[in-house]
């Protein structure tokens, strides 16, 4: 993917960026999209609504008409399209919770140039135990795999596979869709056990309660009970440095039967390590937040892959809008 030309009004945009950042979590926190819903109301009416400013809320709502969140009639708002779909909470598809959550980052974010002189975090792990941002965290991430998983199974061929260990799994959105996909298969969710609630009630309102099951353990910590005949890491490689990456994928190595597949499934650098770009900025997000997280690169991923004993390594063919990819191997 080529680079987009560097210009003085493009720099002005990419430094002044967080502008609409800002307006965006500021309509979420509110709950602006989900107040107005399918009506269409005034400024007064919706700053009634929210106990807010006629002036503050007044500007917001047309910034954000500005940006094609909303539609202006006769000072009127009403949600686009896009809106009613994706920013109202009542709907599965709700992008909210990772909106949120990309505003819990912000401050650690601010203070980037600490953690660029320093080399280590400026956002202590102590942050995402609060309940707000957890719940943020988690069902982002579950939003973003429900848009993701069901594309990228359909590239994944898992016929005549018995069990498949979603390592780090959260809230088994994988694993779910790859049981959706194959009739034949079951898996086990291995996480920390905070997470056990919410991946137990998912699973259970896609009716897979007896083909997935969830085993509790740190993935740093713990052994792995079982055999299985797939593993499948998605985006927990990028929270740990490089050794620490090898030993999680030695470990699901280890409890693969021969003939095993493993898919790592991660925001995939360029192998100069200079794009594509999200991947790029997410290796800043977890140089902020992580002790030594980072983004890899597709011939990083493989080298780990490789020296864990796997074998006919390749990318899939599978791209998602924010560049991550898969890259798959099988166990001799």
């Amino acid at each position: 993917m080529e680079r987009a030309e560097m210009t003085l009004g493009r720099l002005m945009e990419i430094s002044g960026a967080y502008w609409g950042s800002f307006a965006v979590h500021a309509a979420v926190k509110l709950d602006i999209f989900t107040i107005i819903g399918n009506e269409v109301l005034g400024c007064e009416e919706i700053a009634r609504r929210i106990k807010g400013n006629i002036r503050g809320v007044a500007t917001l709502l047309n910034a954000l008409a500005a940006m094609g969140l909303l539609d202006k009639s006769d000072d009127k708002f009403a949600n686009t399209l896009f809106s009613s779909e994706y920013l109202c909470r009542s709907l599965p598809q709700y992008m909210g919770h990772i909106i949120m959550h990309y505003m819990h980052l912000v401050d650690s974010w601010r203070r980037l140039d600490q953690a660029v002189i320093k080399g280590r975090q400026t956002r202590p792990r102590s942050s995402m135990r609060g309940e707000e941002e957890r719940e943020a965290f988690l069902m982002g991430m579950f939003n973003i795999a429900m848009g993701q998983a069901p594309g990228a199974v359909k590239e994944i061929d898992l016929s005549g596979r018995k069990h498949l260990l979603d390592l780090g799994g959260g809230p088994g959105t994988w694993a779910i869709h790859f049981c959706l996909a194959n009739d034949g298969l079951r898996a086990t969710v291995f996480d920390l056990s905070s997470t056990r609630p919410f991946a137990e009630k998912t699973i259970a309102g896609f009716g897979l309660s007896k083909r997935i099951d969830f085993m509790e353990g740190d993935y740093h910590k713990n052994k792995i009970k079982g055999k299985y005949d797939v593993a499948w890491l998605s985006q927990i490689l990028h929270g740990e440095g490089p050794e620490s990456c090898r030993r999680m994928i030695r470990k699901a190595v280890s409890v693969l039967e021969p003939g095993g597949l493993i898919f790592v499934h991660e925001f995939i650098l360029n192998n100069d390590m200079a794009g594509p770009l999200h991947p790029a900025l997410f290796s800043l997000n977890m140089l902020t937040g992580t002790k030594s997280g980072r983004s890899y690169s597709e011939e990083q991923i493989m080298d780990m892959l490789r020296d864990a004993g796997a074998m006919d390594l390749k990318r899939l063919p599978f791209r998602s809008p924010n560049d991550s990819g898969i890259v798959a191997g099988t166990i001799p």
